[in-house]
């Protein structure tokens, strides 16, 4: 018998049928691309065995200057600065509770641009509340969306952030913010949506105005001819969103724009170039910095720019954006995971008001996957040893570490699987007789030293249109088989004229990565005879 070697291409493709995606993947959950072959992720640990109030929205790494490694944790409650695995609270004083989800109305970003503020959801009575912060050295600044800029000075204890403008020499600070950010570049602080700095503190707030304190300053934001405190206004879209700094510019998105801001000193001090027009941004943490590139996540598709703004196909725009509650896009956030270079975007499915869903972009393997999981922040920093999560159960997590799901203290296998477009012979015009099948895995780093395992299973059918996996008119029974690593072979028999093939693990201890399995396939002529499966 012929034996066929069946090599699927990277990546998962879900913008056409099963059928017309053959020689790809078609469904995945808790699996990446290596090298070209699926492969399970790795696992989660708890971090810290404490909890913190509220969901968190917010995480922020960084080094006190006596090296106290320091993680700014932001909720929707509280705001914290964990140390040595304890959540220290610094929530400013007479800051109330914000919302864990929108409870109301069109949510972030959607309806009419001018049909409401980006920071509050057009025609919404409830958003949820977002953070941003970054360190000051190693003091922090951090504000929620809509709400104040507050500092922590690090040297006086774990102690309530106070609002910039309680202190000594502040001028003319804002008290209405979308997004804050601090400079690389001559550290400056940024506030992107703000009090105009010609009304009192108490003025107007104008989301389109950038406005920024004096170089190396928090205090001083009354422009003047001795200082660089200053602001300029953009004029595409109806609300600033979020920035992010690349090489020498800080990125920024609008609404509808995206504009690249470059320090140009005195007297203009900030100068502003527009870098794209009629684009999107789903929610202020949908983008990443990762590899030199920004990533973000848009209203009805995905956006990079590496110099210049482009469309990122997706070969998974459809199936992300015909699935997501617009109404939850405030909590849509993206992250890094630089080792296996790939970003990252959580989101909440259609019929959910929490994040339960995430999906990839591989840009070394230029591959796409998604799959199942609930998380609400995430931070790969350099700083720490893994990248970190928070979940649901008010927990921060370490991830890619081991094989299992410790997030309770206690390893749970990780449900992850993989399946297959379908694949026939010649043109499909005849049925094929299979007999046999190496599957080709490997199980290198498995925990479990005496049988890790996967189950292989092959789906036969009689045509292109019968429904995957379960027994209809025109479908068959599929084969499903236990592999572990002494698995050289599985002797199956079936007839069809299309197959897919699908390979899952929800045991403990368990790694595993796809190869290109083999078949022994035949020719078994046009008739319509009935199927069989061993």
């Amino acid at each position: 018998m012929p034996v066929s070697k069946i090599t699927f291409k990277p990546g998962v493709n879900r913008e056409n049928t099963r059928y017309t995606n053959e020689g790809g993947w078609y469904v995945s959950d808790k699996v990446r691309f290596r090298q070209g072959t699926p492969e399970k992720i790795g696992g989660w640990v708890q971090y810290s065995a404490n909890q913190f109030n509220g969901i968190c929205r917010s995480l922020w790494n960084w080094v006190s200057n006596s090296g106290a490694n320091l993680l700014g944790v932001g909720t929707n409650t509280k705001y914290y600065v964990e140390y040595s695995g304890a959540f220290n609270d610094i929530t400013p004083s007479g800051l109330a509770s914000g919302s864990a989800t929108t409870t109301a109305g069109y949510g972030f970003g959607l309806g009419g641009w001018s049909s409401g503020s980006w920071g509050f959801g057009g025609g919404s009575t409830t958003v949820a509340r977002v953070w941003s912060a970054m360190n000051w050295g190693e003091d922090l600044v951090l504000s929620p969306r809509g709400g104040s800029i507050y500092y922590y000075d690090y040297s006086g204890g774990f102690v309530p952030a106070v609002n910039i403008n309680t202190l000594s020499g502040s001028t003319h600070a804002p008290t209405q913010v979308n997004y804050i950010y601090v400079s690389d570049i001559s550290r400056f602080l940024l506030a992107f949506g703000a009090n105009d700095p010609a009304d009192s503190v108490a003025g107007a707030f104008d989301p389109m105005l950038v406005r920024w304190a004096d170089q190396e300053s928090l205090t001083d934001w009354y422009p003047q001819a001795t200082n660089q405190a200053g602001s300029l206004r953009l004029s595409h879209g109806s609300e600033l969103v979020t920035s992010v700094q690349t090489r020498q510019e800080i990125f920024t998105l609008t609404d509808s724009a995206a504009y690249s801001l470059q320090y140009v000193g005195a007297p203009y001090v900030w100068g502003a170039q527009l870098m794209g027009d009629n684009i999107s941004i789903i929610g202020p943490n949908a983008i990443m910095l990762a590899s030199g590139v920004v990533y973000w996540m848009g209203i009805d598709k995905f956006y990079m720019y590496d110099g210049r703004v482009q469309t990122l196909s997706c070969d998974l725009r459809r199936y992300v954006f015909s699935d997501i509650n617009f109404t939850q896009s405030i909590q849509v956030f993206a992250g890094s995971n630089e080792g296996f270079n790939e970003v990252w975007w959580f989101y909440c499915s259609k019929d959910s008001t929490a994040i339960d869903r995430y999906v990839v972009y591989n840009y070394i393997e230029r591959a796409w996957y998604y799959g199942t999981m609930a998380r609400t922040a995430w931070l790969d920093s350099g700083l720490r040893d893994y990248p970190m999560a928070a979940d649901y159960n008010n927990r921060v997590l370490y991830h890619e570490v081991g094989v299992d799901d410790v997030s309770s203290g206690t390893a749970v296998g990780i449900d992850a699987y993989i399946e297959s477009a379908e694949f026939d012979i010649q043109d499909g015009d005849r049925f094929m007789f299979v007999y046999r099948t190496i599957p080709d895995l490997t199980f290198s780093g498995s925990t479990d030293g005496t049988n890790p395992e996967v189950v292989f299973s092959i789906y036969p059918k009689k045509s292109s249109g019968s429904p995957d996996g379960t027994p209809a008119a025109d479908s068959i029974v599929g084969a499903i088989y236990p592999v572990n690593e002494f698995t050289p072979q599985i002797y199956t028999r079936f007839r069809a004229r299309q197959a897919y093939i699908k390979v899952r693990s929800t045991k403990i201890g368990t790694a595993w990565q796809l190869g290109s399995p083999r078949l022994d396939i035949r020719p078994d002529g046009r008739g319509t005879g009935r199927g069989s499966s061993a």
